[in-house]
């Protein structure tokens, strides 16, 4: 497949995700794409962080209690605090990490920014979730024998399609090797009033928004046949929040599901 090109014009999810976390590495398109789609979900900005924080918390579960020591990121995003690498790293210096995206912008960035530890290594893939065959051939650094944490942390929604969504997560989770964990979240409208459920719906029939939320049932056919880690499917901000934190973002405000499983 056809990377896209740097194109400054036209919005990226990553540049966008970028503004809303209260990022410099965006373009006016993205900043205008951000501001539509928070006139339509106001809660938009708080909503990112709410999963930066929750792929925190799921690395740290990852790298500590569950051992693992090899992640796979896709969709990475800009990079910002407490990345994937760094989380992991903190509790074992050790623990290699592959990123992949498909805009140029996110590369750049993260070759300069994301530095491994001396002990253990990190490597920057330009390829596109929609080609997972592709992605899994490229994963030279990481061992597919020994357990792996896949982290598609707010990039499948980007796909209009339940069954594109599925097939994908389904070709790449069946490469990895019993102990492997799936973190995922995905934005929903479950827990929307009508009337925010109505605007979301409306952006996307308009083509202001890109994003197609899942339903509960449909974001959890992405976890069939593995083991689901408690407390299962929630809001983001409702896996296993961190007391201490500064937010606490209600379902309403962090409209995302989001989840860990392990492959049996």
């Amino acid at each position: 497949m056809t990377l896209e090109r740097f194109d400054t014009g036209t919005p990226h999810p990553a540049r966008r995700y970028n503004y809303w976390l209260g990022g410099k590495d965006n373009f006016a398109a993205d900043r205008e794409s951000g501001d539509l789609l928070a006139k339509s979900y106001p809660a938009a900005r708080l909503a990112a962080r709410a999963n930066r924080a929750f792929l925190g918390r799921a690395v740290g579960y990852l790298a500590g209690e569950a051992g693992l020591r090899q992640f796979l990121d896709i969709g990475t995003g800009l990079p910002t605090a407490e990345n994937t690498h760094e989380v992991a790293q903190r509790i074992a210096p050790e623990s290699r990490i592959v990123y992949v995206d498909n805009d140029p912008m996110v590369m750049a960035h993260a070759r300069a920014l994301l530095t491994s530890t001396p002990s253990g290594e990190t490597r920057y893939l330009e390829q596109d979730l929609r080609d997972p065959a592709s992605i899994l051939e490229s994963l030279d650094i990481l061992d597919l024998s020994q357990p792996v944490g896949l982290m598609l942390l707010a990039v499948i929604h980007f796909l209009p399609s339940q069954d594109e969504a599925r097939s994908i997560v389904s070709t790449l989770v069946d490469a990895l090797p019993s102990g492997s964990h799936l973190t995922m979240s995905c934005a929903t409208t479950d827990f929307l009033t009508p009337e925010l459920k109505a605007n979301w719906d409306e952006s996307l029939r308009s083509g202001r928004s890109d994003v197609h939320p899942r339903t509960r049932a449909e974001f959890a056919e992405f976890f069939e046949g593995l083991e689901l880690i408690d407390p299962g499917i929630v809001a983001v901000s409702e896996w296993r929040p961190d007391p201490a934190a500064e937010e606490h973002p209600t379902p309403v405000e962090a409209s995302l599901f989001g989840a860990l499983a392990r492959v049996p």
